[in-house]
C-alpha cells in the first residue's frame, strides 16, 4: 500500500475515534469555556461540524510535512478534503431529517462517518490530481476563517437554525 493510502486510511480512522471522543469532551471538563472552543458544547449542528473539523485539522498539521514531499499538493488537498467534510454534515443532516421530518441517532453517526470518508477521498484524490493546488492559498484563508467563526460562535451565536439544538 502507498504512503498516501496509509495516511488516508489512518486518517479516517483517527477522526472517526476522535470526533467520537470529542463529543464528550466538552461536558467531561466541566463546562470549560476554553474547552469548548475546540469540542462541541451543545447539540446544535454547528458543534457537530466541530467533530470532524478540529479532528481533520489536527491531523492534516501532524501529516504535512511527512506529505509533502512526495505529494506536493497535500496541503491544498488536505484544506479542501477538511471543508468538504465539515460542510458535509450540515447538507447531509438537513437533507435525511427534511426528508423524514426528525433526526435519528443512527443517521446522525451515518451522516459523520460518510463525511469523513467524503472528506479523506477528497484529500486522495486531490493530492494525486493537483486540481486544488492553485486555490491552496485560497483554501487555507477558508480553513482560517473557519476556525475563528468556530471561536466566534460558539459563545456568540447567531439566531439561525444551524447554531439551534434540532
Amino acid at each position: 500500500m502507498n504512503k498516501l493510502k496509509c495516511y488516508t486510511i489512518a486518517g479516517a480512522v483517527f477522526v472517526l475515534i476522535a470526533g467520537t471522543v470529542s463529543h464528550f469532551v466538552y461536558e467531561w471538563s466541566g463546562n470549560q469555556p476554553a474547552v469548548g472552543l475546540f469540542f462541541p458544547v451543545n447539540e446544535s449542528v454547528w458543534e457537530h461540524m466541530k467533530l470532524l473539523f478540529f479532528p481533520m485539522l489536527f491531523y492534516a498539521l501532524a501529516v504535512n510535512k511527512r506529505l509533502r514531499s512526495d505529494y506536493p499538493c497535500a496541503v491544498s488537498a488536505l484544506s479542501a478534503g477538511l471543508l468538504t467534510g465539515t460542510f458535509m454534515i450540515p447538507a447531509l443532516f438537513y437533507i435525511y431529517s427534511g426528508i423524514l421530518g426528525r433526526n435519528t441517532l443512527p443517521l446522525d453517526i451515518a451522516v459523520f462517518a460518510v463525511s469523513i470518508i467524503a472528506a479523506f477521498a477528497a484529500v486522495y484524490r486531490l493530492s494525486l490530481s493537483c486540481r486544488a493546488r492553485k486555490r491552496e492559498r485560497l483554501l487555507k484563508y477558508l480553513v482560517l476563517l473557519l476556525t475563528l467563526c468556530f471561536w466566534l460562535f460558539t459563545y456568540f451565536p447567531p439566531q439561525l437554525g444551524l447554531f439551534a439544538t434540532p
